[in-house]
This record gives structure tokens, C-alpha cells and sequence, in this order.
């Protein structure tokens, strides 16, 4: 697991299922099997482009940082050195330098509005073509992108920012667990040997003005020879670190759409007084240090998720991070533009080639820094943009969620009766059930019973695993 500027061991724990089938599970989302003809003409032709007339950057030693199958690599990033404090090179997917306004290829993005990602492969955004090929920022490929650069004082705040087209080459293609090594061993890769000091002072810098990062395990389904296994992970260090460079573009963006009058965010409301209190009490209950000021984000950078009790502290702490959505404006700035999770002003750009809105969210930011109008085609776009996202969130998260409980159900179909050892994170005293997480294989799940003791743990009995349903359902054992 993995907290704001510590680091601890990864929890992996791998576990074989047999071959599954999720079509079932596509179908029922509806999701795309292929781009249509026209569109996948266009982003084939696009491909064939060049950009010769771009200012070029390609002196600049870009890496990028992603998991290591990955071929649609949005980001590039380079950091140094400089007087007084740091410069950050950020360089993302020019997408828009691809997808003409108005064309079969830009309607067939609409209509996905993101990747969604599935054990058996993604349903991309975007065609192989271009989102694994002439428009992902593959090493040693010189490649159209969006080139931000922020400055930044010692104590890592921003000092100015600019953003601009140009033509970049990576150099290496790197991955989170070997950076992570590397950073560990001191042997990072010069473009990024400052990744760590840079990202804790960004960590600080939110956690003091009440940004709040939820350190949670994922559970991850993957292939593995002839089954499938599903892991529980958390992020190491240098994955936040390098969250965190996308945090600062995105806050960077913000302050050129505000200043403009003109574009979208990425907005979440604080937490309701009441929820603080709620989470104030919880703590309590679960022996998790709340010292006097502190704030709910400085409270959980400080815990070990590891442990039961603030496994289930966090489980709570989730309850603060609701209501997120895309809010446009044009004349002016929106009532609320706070991402409470941010604790700033903040705007989806750094991932193009996988989300929509971040390509028109782009194309207002050059255009409003460069003194110039913003392209209508993406002026017109931000008020519809906020349904297409939420729509297409749901089926992302729909997938990935469903992706998880059939495998779960998979493995522990042939398992019902038998007793496993679980930390309970959250307790419904009124319908007299629990969420619970097993260790082996790592499941979360539901739990009936009375005397569920929140952030212990206890013994539960598992009483039905369906895939039919993607179902598991456990009972508290009686102590």
C-alpha cells in the first residue's frame, strides 16, 4: 500500500480462475465491438499525417510513466532544475491534431466519451490507429503534442505556466514498480530523478490547503496463462508523484479557463459539515488519531490502509468524495469551482487519448493563453460535454465493477460453506449487514449478520457465490 510520500509494500495477492467469458457483460453494457467504417477511414487517414510546421521540442528528453502493457500513453514528462525552484515539462496526446470537427471519426468518440476497460481488452476511445500508434507519445517517435511547462517556486507553488503545440520525442517508455525500484535503489532516470522531491512537496502543498487523496486498493483482473487472477494492489509512491504532475496541469488549466470566462471543470463539492462529523466520530470509534485542526486529507495521509481498522476508517472516508462532476461555463466563472478533493479549481486535459472532454478542454486553454478566440466547434461542445461524461463514467465504472464481481463469483463458486477470516469496513446496523474484505482471494463483499464489529475482524461464512448474477454474499459467524 501506498500513502502521500511513504512508501510500503504492494499487497498483490494472485489467484487462478478459468478462462472467462465477459461478452455477456459487454452486451449488457452495450459496449461497441468496432469503430464505423468512415470513422475508422478517417483515423486511418489521419494517421498518415505530418507535422513539420510545429516548433520543435524534440531536444527535450521526455519519458513517459504507465503500466507496462499500455500503448496509449497520453503523458511525457520531463523535470529540472532551476533557479529558485523547478520547471515541469509536461507534454499530452494532441488528439485534436487527428480528429476533424464535424467528421464520422469525431461523432464515433461521442458516442464512446471514454475508454472502458474490461480483463479481455479496452473498447478504446479512439482507434488502434491512433490511440496505440500516430497519436500515443511512444518512445523514440517524434509526435505531435500539447506542451505545457510550469514553473515552480522551492516550496513547489506554481510561478507561471504556459501551453502551447509542438512536436516531442520520448525516450524511454517506463513503468510505476520499475521507477519505483529505481527510485529506491537512487538510480532514476535523469528526466525524472526529481519526480520524488518535486512530488512531495506537491502532496504537502495539497494536503495544507485540504486536499484529501484516499489510498485505496484496487482489485484488478488479469490474465494469467489459462486463467485469469485477480489482485488486490495498492499505488507506490511514484505513481502519487506522478498523479500529482497531473493534478498540477490540471490546476494550471483551471486558472486559464477562470481567467478566460470560458470553459469546463472538473467540480466536487465540500462534504456537508455533518459528513466531517460523521467521519470525526468513526475515527474515534476505530482508534484513528485525529489531532486538534488537522484536516479529514492530513488524518488520512497518516494511516496505514494496511490495518483493519483504517481499512474501515476509509471505507468512511469515501463518503466525502460524492457529487463530482463537469461544470461549463462561458461568461463567466461558475458558482462552485472547487474540486473539494483538489481543493482548488481543476480541469480534466491530461488524458485525451482515453476521455473525451479533455481534448475541447485543451483547445480552450491554447486558445485563451494565446490571446486567441476559442474554436467554436469546442465552445459549442462544453455544455454538452457533462452528460456525455456521466453517462460514460457509469459504464466505465459499471464495467470495471462488474469485470470484478463475476471473477470473484468465478472463484469462490465451488467454495460456499466454508469459513474465511474478514476485516469489516463499514457496518448498516438497521439492515443488519456489513461490508467485508477477505484476504485470499481478495474480495470485497457483503456480509448479514448482527455483532459485525466495524474494523475488526471476524469470521464469516461464505452462503452464495452466483457468476449468473455476479454475486457473493457471506454470514457472519456466530462467536
Amino acid at each position: 500500500m501506498q500513502r502521500a510520500g511513504k512508501t510500503e509494500a504492494v499487497t498483490a495477492r494472485r489467484v487462478l480462475a478459468p478462462r472467462i467469458d465477459f461478452s455477456a457483460l459487454r452486451h449488457e453494457l452495450q459496449l461497441p465491438d468496432r469503430f464505423p467504417d468512415e470513422a475508422q477511414r478517417e483515423a486511418e487517414a489521419a494517421a498518415g499525417k505530418t507535422f513539420g510546421d510545429r516548433e520543435d521540442r524534440t531536444d527535450l528528453e521526455f519519458v513517459t510513466i504507465d503500466p507496462p502493457t499500455s500503448k496509449d500513453l497520453d503523458q511525457a514528462l520531463l523535470l529540472l532544475r532551476r533557479d529558485g525552484g523547478y520547471r515541469v515539462h509536461y507534454a499530452i496526446a494532441d488528439v485534436a491534431a487527428f480528429v476533424a470537427p464535424g467528421g464520422e471519426l469525431e461523432k464515433a468518440t461521442w458516442e464512446r466519451g471514454q475508454t472502458v476497460y474490461l480483463p479481455d481488452g479496452k473498447v478504446p476511445l479512439h482507434p488502434a490507429v491512433l490511440s496505440e500508434g500516430a497519436a500515443s507519445l511512444l518512445p523514440d517517435q517524434a509526435r505531435p503534442a500539447v506542451l505545457w511547462t510550469i514553473d515552480l517556486d522551492a516550496q513547489g507553488a506554481t510561478t507561471g505556466a504556459t501551453v502551447g503545440r509542438a512536436l516531442v520525442r520520448s525516450r524511454a517508455k517506463l513503468n510505476y514498480e520499475a521507477v519505483q525500484e529505481d527510485a529506491e535503489q537512487g538510480r532514476l532516470h535523469p528526466s525524472i530523478a526529481l519526480l520524488p522531491e518535486v512530488g512531495k512537496l506537491l502532496v504537502d502543498l495539497g494536503l495544507a490547503r485540504g486536499a484529501v487523496n484516499l489510498p485505496m486498493p484496487e482489485q484488478e483482473v488479469e490474465p494469467d496463462g489459462d486463467g485469469w487472477k485477480l489482485t488486490l494492489r495498492g499505488p507506490v509512491a511514484v505513481e502519487e508523484y506522478n498523479a500529482q504532475i497531473s493534478l498540477l496541469t490540471g490546476m494550471a488549466a483551471a486558472r486559464i479557463m477562470l481567467g478566460g470566462g470560458v470553459g469546463l471543470l472538473r467540480t466536487m463539492p465540500p462534504p456537508p459539515p455533518e459528513t466531517v462529523a460523521a467521519l470525526k466520530v468513526a475515527a474515534k470509534a476505530l482508534g484513528v488519531p485525529w489531532p486538534d485542526n488537522a484536516t479529514p486529507g492530513q488524518v488520512i495521509a497518516s494511516i496505514d490502509p494496511s490495518q483493519p481498522r483504517a481499512a474501515a476508517f476509509l471505507d468512511q472516508a469515501a463518503e466525502m468524495m460524492r457529487g463530482a462532476g463537469y461544470t461549463p461555463f462561458d461568461g463567466g466563472p461558475p458558482g462552485q469551482p472547487l474540486h473539494a478533493a483538489v481543493a482548488a479549481p481543476y480541469a480534466h486535459v491530461t488524458a485525451p487519448l482515453r476521455r473525451l472532454a479533455d481534448r475541447y478542454v485543451t483547445e480552450v486553454c491554447l486558445a485563451l493563453h494565446a490571446g486567441a478566440e476559442v474554436p467554436s466547434w469546442a465552445r459549442e461542445a462544453l455544455p454538452r460535454l457533462p452528460e456525455v461524461m456521466t453517462r460514460t463514467d457509469r459504464v466505465a465504472s459499471a464495467a470495471e465493477r462488474g469485470a470484478v464481481d463475476f471473477v470473484e463469483a468465478v472463484l469462490l463458486q465451488h467454495r460456499i460453506g466454508e469459513t474465511f477470516e474478514a476485516a469489516v469496513l463499514d457496518v448498516d446496523p438497521a439492515k443488519h449487514r456489513a461490508d467485508i474484505a477477505i484476504d485470499n482471494p481478495p474480495v470485497r463483499a457483503r456480509c448479514e449478520g448482527d455483532r459485525l464489529p466495524l474494523g475488526e475482524r471476524t469470521e464469516v461464512r461464505l452462503t452464495e457465490a452466483d457468476p449468473a448474477k455476479r454475486r457473493v454474499l457471506f454470514q457472519g459467524v456466530q462467536q
